[in-house]
């Protein structure tokens, strides 16, 4: 499902920050960014979500673990490049 790029809430872009600074570029799982975040798990589950809605995040199925999912921070500039895209066409 392809969603559109969108400014995010304060409470979620402290949280992005947080992720980008401890996994910068590499793909994690749900367990790392709890840790990470230091939020219980429905916390880290809505904030995942949100993310991902967002633009600004991916998730695909974990290779090693069918049951898990492997994350993936989108590039800033490049989800920036699309909000403002939207912006210009909105």
């Amino acid at each position: 499902m392809c969603y559109m790029a969108q400014l995010l809430p304060k409470w979620l872009q402290r949280r992005h920050l947080l992720l980008k600074h401890e996994f910068d570029g590499r793909k994690f799982t749900f367990k790392e960014a709890q840790e990470a975040l230091g939020d219980d798990s429905r916390i880290v589950n809505l904030c995942l979500s949100e993310l991902r809605k967002a633009g600004w995040l991916t998730s695909e199925q974990n290779p090693k673990e069918t049951k898990t999912k492997l994350y993936k921070l989108e590039d800033r500039e490049k989800v920036e490049r699309e909000i403002i895209n939207e912006l210009k066409d909105g």
